[in-house]
């Protein structure tokens, strides 16, 4: 591994410390955290084409591996969908691609991007920090580890109403002084 991708995978491992699993915006990432069951992939990629050779790689990886080795995967790319219109574009693909490899109902498809910005928000409304990465992510998930996590927490549903109040009470600042400005 590159020392450039051992800082993408450090900047990111500290995003889920601090924010994900500091700030209670997933209740579920921390066991796998703790556990060490997150696997964490630079891609190289520069176009679509190859990001989605990658993506099909992993999900296929993460689709055949053990739960106990490899819980969920976080394909960083830093290379390419730099722009968040882009990049959310790209979900449909990646979504197809799920249907095609036939692991749609196994596996799901998470985002997180630098400049990620909710439906019917302004670009700088500090809700959509929760989504928002060091370098565009997609964080690949086991569909019956979701609905374990559900069980064990059943009001799920609250938690995206429970981030944009832990967000709005942060402030934009307290995101700051969490992630400083380079």
């Amino acid at each position: 591994m590159s020392s450039n991708a051992s800082n993408i995978i450090q900047e990111t491992q500290d995003w889920l410390i601090k924010a994900v699993i500091g700030l209670n915006l997933c209740p579920f990432a921390k066991a796998v955290h703790v556990k060490e069951q997150i696997k964490y992939v630079v891609s190289e990629a520069t176009t679509v084409e190859q990001l989605l050779e990658d993506l099909a790689q992993e999900l296929e990886f993460l689709a055949e591996v053990s739960r106990e080795k490899t819980d969920t995967t976080l394909l960083i790319h830093p290379e390419v969908l730099g722009d968040f219109l882009d990049y959310n574009d790209f979900l449909e693909l990646a979504d197809q691609l799920l249907e095609d490899l036939d692991l749609d109902g196994e596996l799901q498809i998470a985002s997180f991007h630098p400049q990620y910005q909710f439906a019917g928000t302004d670009i700088d409304d500090v809700t959509n920090f929760t989504n928002r990465s060091p370098y565009p992510t997609l964080h690949l998930i086991r569909e019956d580890s979701i609905d374990e996590a559900v069980k064990a927490f059943p009001e799920a549903e609250a938690i995206f109403e429970t981030n944009m109040q832990t967000m709005e009470k942060l402030g934009t600042d307290g995101w700051e002084k969490l992630f400083p400005k380079k």
